[in-house]
């Protein structure tokens, strides 16, 4: 979970989408809950043309950020909308284990302790210039590097030697980082651990970055300037043509691209809101919609001239509790006075959620009430036989009586010490059905004696909201969020100690304990990584800090004429290059 996105998805269904990953054949996808079915590839019959404009929507209430280096990137509509000139350094299988084919490949040494990063020598920036080296490693400087305050940096990442010392700025480089040629880097590692050969671990940065071309700006600046935000560089099929901020680009084949030339001639790319795209979508504005709500889905579905494909999300919906702060150097602590730090709050708060009935009533089939943290789309870790939160009322009030929450006249609970008792939820905007929601949760709540008002009395704006969360503001006490996991199902990105994705300040010994077992070198048995897996799901459901909500599937509508596209991890590392359209 490394590569964690914070996305537009509060509640259970209503923003729900994350990385869209992957291609390759006509085969269906598992529906383990039993609702849905979806092809995860379409291809037009017709004969493929040459060149074209494929018109894509991309779903988001919200304008993208438009940080086009992924290392300070935190907003799913800029990955999203990113995909089609970025590409992963390193190509994947179908488990998202790094294979050789990309623009990199990769080998590890157990007993030297080394990872060895070579270089295709076709590779190139849309400027001409070749991909070297020199570009990874100062990949790993901008997120190492504390002025650039990428969430990406975590403790795991001082298992490569150097790095810590150059993240504390008592070196000038990161000496674990070995590059003997232009085509050659060498990283040097404390331990090896069983995530470092899965895409989206914090050890393997997942691209480079153009030295070259940024190396004059400073590291606390290049999240802001134009060559990251209008004028960026990518090695992969597309390149930018023109960028309104937050609304649109034109993407144009990068005539550099290392691999096969792309199909297509243009690549318009527009946002869209989640109210308007079902008309959109009908009146044929795209040939393909990225990122569909569960709501847009139910008035789509059946839409002639389109196909829709899918597959399960490394995404779910959560409610997560502040339960304290971050200190001076980002490490979570906790506030021992914090109302949320009653366990049985929590578990109230959780059962008391109607989860099912949503989901039921407004997800269209497409999400489901999730049992841990940890989506059911790693099939390999997923625990199913843990029950998760089902709507239970009596044993909601139960735990608050037992707690010594007291139900006064007027119906509302005080605290074991008296006082009055008063949550704040802070929650986003996002499709029609939002506030219904959020307002419903809220209705339950009260039906348990809790009184929760809004944070300032209404839905933030989402980039807001995630500003709040990243800078640790006060004032609230929960939240609704959503969470697209990325390829990686380590937790410790989003649970550790240090992990700037750790937004409730969570922090216990055991929970550390069992991160460390996760991805200990111990863990290279992946039946002891299993197991550990398992005891981190059910302690995070007994502790309640984070609470599931729901998991969802990634709906694709494509229409009729577009070929070669595809959701299957198989083939995801060629997709736009591949993607075509019909006469």
């Amino acid at each position: 979970m490394k590569k964690g996105r914070i996305f537009a998805g509060i509640a259970t269904l209503l923003m729900a989408g994350g990385l869209l990953a992957g291609c390759g054949n006509q085969k269906q996808n598992d529906a383990s809950s039993g609702k849905v079915s979806f092809p995860v590839s379409y291809s037009s019959k017709g004969k493929l043309k040459k060149g074209g404009t494929l018109k894509v929507g991309l779903v988001d209430a919200n304008p993208f950020k438009g940080v086009f280096v992924s290392e300070l990137c935190s907003d799913q509509p800029t990955t999203d909308a990113a995909q089609f000139g970025e590409q992963a350094l390193i190509k994947t299988d179908e488990n998202n284990k790094f294979i050789d084919g990309g623009v990199a490949n990769i080998k590890f040494d157990n007993n030297a302790k080394t990872a060895t990063i070579t270089i295709n020598p076709k590779a190139k920036w849309s400027d001409g210039q070749p991909v070297t080296s020199r570009d990874v490693e100062f990949t790993y400087e901008i997120i190492a590097n504390k002025d650039s305050n990428s969430t990406n940096y975590t403790d795991d990442m001082d298992d490569i030697i150097g790095l810590k010392a150059y993240h504390e700025g008592k070196a000038s480089s990161i000496s674990g980082l070995e590059t003997p040629n232009d085509r050659t880097l060498i990283i040097h590692f404390k331990e090896m651990r069983p995530s470092m050969k899965t895409a989206g671990n914090s050890y393997i940065v997942p691209d480079a970055q153009p030295y070259h071309y940024l190396k004059d700006i400073p590291i606390s600046k290049l999240a802001s300037s134009d060559r990251v935000r209008t004028k960026p560089l990518f090695y992969g099929p597309f390149k930018i043509k023109k960028i309104v901020q937050g609304e649109s680009i034109e993407w144009v084949p990068n005539p550099y691209y290392w691999g096969k030339k792309p199909n297509l001639n243009k690549i318009d790319l527009q946002t869209v809101s989640p109210s308007q795209a079902a008309a959109a979508l009908k009146a044929k504005k795209y040939d393909i919609l990225l990122e569909e709500p569960a709501s847009v889905y139910g008035q789509t579905k059946n839409l002639s001239g389109y196909t829709t494909v899918g597959k399960k999300e490394n995404a779910f919906t959560y409610l997560g509790f502040k339960v304290g702060h971050a200190d001076a150097n980002g490490n979570s602590v906790m506030d021992s006075n914090a109302i949320t730090q009653n366990r049985s709050l929590r578990l109230a708060l959780a059962y008391a959620m109607n989860i099912d009935q949503v989901d039921k009533k407004l997800g269209n089939g497409v999400t489901y009430r999730a049992n841990t943290v940890l989506p059911d789309s790693y099939k390999e870790y997923h625990d199913n036989s843990l029950k998760g939160f089902p709507y239970n009322l009596k044993k909601a009030n139960e735990l608050l009586d037992q707690a010594g929450f007291k139900k006064g006249k007027d119906g509302y609970r005080t605290q074991p010490n008296g006082k009055k008792l008063t949550l704040t939820l802070m929650a986003h905007q996002g499709d029609s059905n939002t506030e219904a929601v959020v307002q419903d949760y809220i209705q339950q709540w009260k039906k348990i004696g809790i009184r929760v008002k809004l944070y300032n009395g209404r839905l933030q704006e989402f980039n807001t909201f995630n500003d709040k969360l990243l800078n640790d503001a006060s004032g609230y006490d929960m939240w609704l969020g959503g969470w697209a996991t990325g390829t990686d199902p380590d937790p410790s990105g989003l649970y550790a100690a240090s992990a700037p994705y750790n937004y409730g300040h969570f922090v216990t010994q055991e929970n550390t304990d069992l991160l460390n077992a996760i991805n200990s070198p111990q863990a290279l048995n992946d039946s002891y990584r299993k197991q550990q897996f398992y005891k981190w799901q059910a302690y995070m459901n007994k502790e309640a800090y984070v609470v599931p909500l729901s998991y969802d599937y990634q709906t694709v509508p494509v229409s009729n004429k577009v070929k070669n596209f595809t959701l299957d991890n198989e083939k995801s590392y060629t997709v736009w290059e591949n993607v075509g359209l019909t006469n």
